[in-house]
């Protein structure tokens, strides 16, 4: 991998956790109050508001890898509960506070100010083309307080890979519960113990396991074939190679300083998460 593509991958780890808060308790809580009925609720009505009132087949083509009917569970039934607009003022007010508890002191460190203007350069500067839900990120402000323009950064860093690596996917025909097959394979789990797919029916996942050992991508024992493995190795790389424009506008200077910054950062809101 060529050493600039290593810097994108490695600034994607570290963007990851940092934008991940918003799926964690206190977000989750804060939905809840507001009429959610449980955490999935909370999780579409604050990851989908920036696609407006998007019905579930629009949601579901740009989310991708959850299995069919998921979406619908949800949308449109939580906007009869919250509007898209309330939903990213719940997400930024809860995903800040759970972001702020689990880096501490760093969210006053004089050096933040710093990883923010690099953040949030690379952030509004990648092109939205194909990219549906990093678009519709762009078009919010960005927060004044320095917590939430943090999560606001790497959320809006987060999904623009995450565009990039439905394109990916699609490029190599995997298909969205293929892709959390993969996924759980790269994790060291068998696919029924992975989190979204250990609710499907038994048949439903066999089948999915069925399309992709007739590809040579698992083997009888549904473990990842050199194949498969070779293949979920290309779909990382290009995921990585597509979400490198973002960082264009910064220098390769400035993206080690970018790097070095939010590593402490990665670190604390890791070590919160035990």
């Amino acid at each position: 991998m060529p050493q600039a593509q290593v810097k994108v991958h490695r600034t994607s780890e570290l963007i990851e956790p940092i934008g991940a808060v918003s799926f964690s308790e206190v977000p989750n809580e804060a939905f809840l109050a507001v009429g959610m009925r449980n955490y999935w609720d909370g999780y579409f009505a604050g990851r989908a508001a920036p696609l407006g009132l998007a019905p579930a087949e629009v949601v579901h083509a740009v989310f991708y890898s959850f299995a069919e009917g998921e979406v619908a569970r949800h949308i449109p039934w939580v906007w009869g509960k919250i509007s898209p607009l309330e939903a990213l003022a719940v997400r930024e007010r809860g995903s800040a506070a759970a972001l702020r508890q689990r880096i501490g002191q760093l969210a006053d460190s004089p050096g933040l100010e710093r990883v923010l203007d690099l953040a949030v350069r690379a952030a509004v500067s990648a092109p939205v083309e194909g990219r549906a839900l990093y678009a519709g990120l762009r078009a919010l402000a960005v927060p004044e307080e320095p917590v939430a323009r943090l999560w606001h950064a790497a959320t809006l860093l987060r999904e623009h890979r995450g565009d990039g690596h439905n394109a990916a996917l699609l490029a190599h025909r995997i298909g969205g519960t293929e892709a959390h097959v993969l996924m759980a394979l790269a994790l060291g789990m068998k696919a029924h113990e992975f989190g979204r797919l250990h609710h499907l029916p038994k048949a439903r996942l066999a089948a999915v396991l069925d399309g992709l050992r007739e590809r040579g991508l698992v083997d009888d024992a549904g473990e990842f074939t050199d194949a498969g493995r070779a293949t979920r190795e290309r779909i990382e790389d290009l995921t990585d190679e597509l979400a490198a424009p973002a960082y264009d506008v910064l220098s390769a200077d400035e993206l080690d300083e970018l790097i070095a910054g939010l590593e402490p950062i990665a670190a604390a809101v890791e070590a919160a998460e035990g």
